[in-house]
């Protein structure tokens, strides 16, 4: 349920609907407004909880809230919630936020020529794995601490604002510190262990849809970083395994509007991953722009041919720069201008 208070109630009110609410063994979760203030519940509620808080004084009106994700959905919070990584806000009506560079940080060299170069064409966030997940335990997995340093002197030189993944609740720490947002990747989407401890710290999170995820799991899975007090979330569409064997995933554009219509939270696309070509990435980029997403995130490589991950879905600096010209005719066109990297 959603208790809605009164305009002008009281922090003593507010505080005696909170005990009242914890009575019946349920979790208060006050939500600050502009106007007024409302009270969520996490747990099960109960029609005699709604009926003992309904009466109370500087209560407006009790909402049952039918959605299994209660802190994501409209019927919470119904306007665009905000996300500020670093100085860049990404969500409410905002510019497009960009968040671009390599699927890993694979040197020091590598690194700042990459982030140079997204932001000279516009680009407002580095991303870049210290950390990588892949299928195979013989791959290249990342420098880790040596690539948080990295990424570090990259945001120093450029003023990107960084975005790196954790694979686990132990690394929290030491990539929080260096991250200005932290990404769940998709093989973790479901990691409700990793989420509850990115829900326990302040910065905000990316969290990546599952390869095989539908649309309420996802919300699902941010519910889990909300619920722990973290309201700094942004939802990444990043394609989904189905039966076509020409592209890497199925990119989901129409998750997108439905993710807007669902939730309050800002929805970002990853053509990268969703498509795994890199001639497909620029198309479905621009259809993600139109259909309403609040940013990108595209891999960019300075020889993708080179790459020791995912080459062959990074774009090269030329290309990247290409569609970031594409890219802010279409943003333009939906009133959203492209967020440029801070001076």
């Amino acid at each position: 349920m959603l208790v809605v208070m009164k305009r002008g109630a009281t922090q003593p009110e507010i505080d005696a609907v909170c005990d009242r609410i914890k009575e019946f063994g349920i979790t208060p979760v006050p939500l600050p407004g502009v106007e007024r203030m409302a009270i969520g519940t996490f747990g099960s509620t109960s029609r005699a909880a709604a009926d003992a808080v309904e009466s109370m004084p500087g209560v407006s009106e009790v909402v049952p809230v039918s959605r299994p994700f209660k802190l994501a959905s409209r019927e919470v919070i119904a306007s665009d919630s905000v996300v500020r990584v670093g100085g860049v806000p990404v969500g409410g009506g905002h510019a497009l936020a960009v968040m671009a560079g390599p699927c890993s940080i694979e040197s020091r060299d590598q690194t700042l020529a990459t982030a140079r170069a997204v932001r000279a064409a516009g680009a407002a966030i580095l991303r870049g794995g210290a950390f990588k997940p892949r299928s195979s335990p013989y791959t290249f997995r990342g420098l880790g601490e040596e690539g948080l340093a990295i990424l570090a002197e990259a945001r120093a030189e450029t003023g990107l604002a960084i975005v790196t993944e954790v694979l686990t609740p132990g690394d929290v720490d030491a990539v929080a510190r260096v991250a200005d947002c932290l990404q769940i990747g998709a093989r973790n989407m479901q990691n409700y262990a990793l989420l509850d401890a990115v829900g326990e710290q302040p910065k905000p999170v990316l969290l990546k849809r599952g390869m095989s995820a539908t649309v309420e799991e996802l919300l699902l899975s941010a519910e889990y970083v909300l619920a722990r007090g973290n309201r700094s979330v942004i939802l990444c569409e990043r394609g989904i395994r189905t039966f076509e064997k020409y592209t890497r995933n199925t990119f989901d554009v129409n998750a997108i509007p439905l993710l807007r219509r669902l939730s309050h939270l800002p929805v970002v696309a990853d053509p990268s991953h969703g498509t795994g070509k890199w001639y497909l990435v620029a198309p479905v980029a621009l259809a993600a722009v139109a259909a309403g997403a609040d940013g990108l995130l595209v891999e960019v490589h300075p020889s993708p041919d080179h790459a020791l991950s995912d080459g062959f879905q990074s774009l090269t600096f030329e290309n990247f720069a290409s569609l970031m010209a594409q890219v802010d005719r279409i943003a333009r066109a939906v009133g959203r201008p492209i967020a440029g990297a801070a001076a």
